[in-house]
């Protein structure tokens, strides 16, 4: 109907509240946005019920004392405006992805900056996450033999220095403490940026005999390094990690416990982060400052670029004999110990933003996520409908799930948003209407689908699409992963890709440094690793044109 054959509005007598859209789960008419009413022409208020004029009538709406003619065809956009100023302020990660990072840790409200330059508070969201990495992990480290300790956040300048390429290593990052109150410190200590000198220290002590090994320790704790760049997650001055120390009778049982844990990283993050990862070696520049190997597993973010996310050394007995870790053996002589390092940190939270969020928001794997079902009632000052989703809760509490209900007072678009920007795996939809045909409304927040089921099979229902969802994250992380891995033979080709083609680059390396150094310096890329399953991708290395030693994963990265 045009506008010039539309009856005027002049002589409009009665005023009808507009009724529910098509949909009452996309209706919120919340927030001071005042009423929504039609108004309806007197010679058209006998003509049949308002809804025969369809979406192309005109609705009379009146907000905040002003008032205005909108067509209905835009009552959907101007409702839900006022429930999407949850996510207004995310930029999009096409458009510049570090802020887009940002914006979701802030609007998440995961972490929030600290007066201590450099460092962050992590909010009750985000340590929850840590807490569910903390536990998944302590299962399964425990499966392995491993027992936790703590040991001080503190240590003294002469034990540091013991080993030497060990300090070496960490001397830019150390913080000092030079007084004891106000008096000067005879010996200056550092707060422990990692802990692989007291424990050394502990077991020259602790370690006699073949009897006592091995030892299987691991710490839960906070360590600091002086970072002149950070980043919420990524790369602050203190963070929480856990750091495992290992000590062996025997070479092959080191190995074996390194190659162990870095397995256990590895599957910890598919199976519970839902995020692949390339498993392999580092090369002897990328090596743990002290260790003989370094072994790592590489995620690739959205952005394309590579984030290391855990991490395991074999130190040989090359610490044991800068702290003279000796034991008895079997056959009575004295023999240095094998140790092993391996540890993961918070940045892995950093990683599951990156892997997984959107433009809404977080998006957390099931497994991970410290709220997996959110209950949301619609229209919920009707009777029955808050008893009814407190109901849902408690049975599928019962059944497993991590549960809570949205009973506060905004509006039900609002409260889909801020389901959206949380990443809550899964919401369940409960209205009038739902109580009537006896069913729900699953949402995804992975995929937006929206699933009726029966309130007879919601645990059944709920438990699958979790199950679901998880799965469908892992997979579409892997593609996108190999989407983005390219492979070079010669130098122009990789330095092509590695400017224009986000992501990981398979190419041949000779084994020399020059090329490690050279390739960083022409591209920003460095080498991620050599990965445990090795491709022949040509016989020469793609910088030099020497014969070929390893592939490698080159990537830029954070």
């Amino acid at each position: 109907m045009s506008m010039e054959a539309q009856p005027a509005l002049e002589p409009c007598m009665k005023v009808q509240r507009i009724p529910a859209l098509t949909d009452m789960r996309e209706q919120s008419l919340g927030h001071g946005s005042g009423l929504l009413i039609r108004v309806v022409p007197p010679e058209l208020q006998s003509s049949g019920p308002l809804s025969r004029y369809g979406r192309d009538w005109m609705a009379f709406l009146f907000v905040k004392g002003r008032y205005s003619i909108k067509n209905q065809q835009k009552e959907r956009r101007f409702i839900m405006a006022n429930d999407k100023k949850l996510v207004e302020a995310i930029t999009s990660m096409d458009v510049d992805f570090a802020q887009w990072y940002t914006d979701v840790v802030k609007k998440a409200e995961l972490c929030d900056y600290a007066s201590v330059k450099g460092c962050m508070v992590i909010k009750p969201a985000g340590y929850a996450i840590w807490e569910n990495i903390q536990k998944e992990l302590d299962k399964r480290f425990k499966e392995t033999g491993v027992e936790n300790v703590y040991m001080p956040m503190f240590i003294p300048e002469g034990l540091l220095q013991k080993e030497k390429d060990h300090v070496e290593g960490f001397a830019p990052e150390v913080a000092w403490v030079t007084h004891g109150g106000l008096e000067p410190l005879q010996e200056r200590m550092c707060v422990r940026p990692t802990s692989e000198t007291l424990f050394c220290d502990f077991y020259a002590r602790d370690i006699q005999s073949y009897r006592d090994l091995p030892r299987l320790y691991n710490q839960w704790c906070s360590v600091v390094r002086w970072e002149k760049t950070t980043r919420p997650f990524l790369r602050s001055r203190e963070f929480l990690w856990q750091e495992g120390h290992t000590a062996h009778a025997t070479a092959q049982e080191a190995q074996e416990r390194t190659e162990q844990m870095l397995n256990l990283y590895a599957d910890f993050c598919e199976e519970v982060l839902a995020m692949p990862v390339v498993r392999g070696k580092k090369t002897d520049k990328e090596k743990f400052a002290g260790a003989e190997a370094t072994y790592t597993i590489e995620a690739l973010m959205h952005d394309g670029k590579a984030l290391q996310s855990g991490t395991s050394h074999n130190f040989g007995d090359g610490f044991a004999k800068a702290f003279d870790i000796q034991f008895t053996d079997k056959d009575n002589t004295l023999k240095y110990v094998h140790q092993t390092s391996w540890g993961m940190t918070t940045r892995l939270i950093g990683a599951v933003i990156m892997v997984h969020g959107d433009d809404n928001g977080l998006v957390l794997p099931p497994r991970i996520a410290p709220v997996q079902v959110m209950v949301v009632p619609i229209q919920q000052k009707k009777e029955g409908i808050l008893d009814k989703a407190f109901e849902l809760r408690d049975r599928l509490t019962k059944s497993g799930c991590r549960v809570k209900v949205d009973d506060t007072d905004k509006s039900p678009g609002w409260k889909f948003s801020e389901c959206e920007m949380r990443g809550i795996p899964l919401r369940v939809e409960i209205g009038p209407k739902d109580l009537e045909k006896d069913q729900a409304v699953l949402a995804r927040r992975d995929t937006h689908e929206k699933i009726v089921v029966s309130l007879g099979e919601l645990e059944a229902k709920v438990e699958e699409t979790l199950n679901q969802i998880q799965k469908d994250m892992l997979e579409r992380a892997r593609a996108h992963r190999d989407a983005h891995t390219h492979e070079a033979t010669e130098y122009q080709e990789f330095v092509k890709i590695i400017n224009e083609k986000p992501g990981f680059v398979k190419a041949m390396w000779c084994g020399c440094r020059e090329c490690e150094d050279k390739i960083k310096e022409d591209t920003g890329a460095t080498s991620r690793c050599m990965p445990f399953k090795q491709e022949r991708l040509s016989d020469k290395c793609v910088c030099c044109g020497k014969p070929a030693a390893k592939m490698v994963y080159w990537g830029r990265a954070y």
